[in-house]
């Protein structure tokens, strides 16, 4: 089993394997068609409040202020509805040879995806 991160934008490809949006909302010019999903869980993504906190930082992009939201998104997956999308999205891991997480932020580094991927990992023992 891989694990995958990967922009929405990105053309879909057969090695994708398992598509999954893990965005909490629709990412903009994308049509469903072209999204080419298996599935779309909303709850593993950060919530609302956490999302417009980030956002609405100025300094979001430093690193530090990155270390902080990513705390704040680990701790929301480690209990109540995103825990129970993560134990769900761990059981379509299993059950896939490829799956491919998918976001629509411009810069990876500043998104949740790799903080989902790793606690994927962590969870199913990796």
């Amino acid at each position: 089993m891989e694990i995958r991160i990967k922009r929405v934008y990105e053309p879909a490809e057969a090695a994708d394997g398992t598509r999954v949006l893990v965005d909490r909302l629709w990412p903009r010019g994308v049509s469903k068609a072209a999204a080419r999903l298996d599935r779309w869980e909303k709850e593993v993504a950060p919530s609302a409040e956490l999302r417009t906190s980030w956002h609405a930082d100025p300094e979001a992009h430093d690193p530090a202020h990155f270390r902080a939201f990513a705390r704040a998104y680990r701790a929301e997956l480690e209990a109540g509805p995103a825990h129970e999308a993560l134990v769900d999205l761990a059981g379509l891991a299993r059950d896939s040879s490829t799956l491919t997480l998918l976001y629509a932020v411009k810069d990876e580094r500043l998104s949740h995806a790799p903080i989902l991927r790793d606690a994927l990992l962590e969870l199913l023992g990796s």
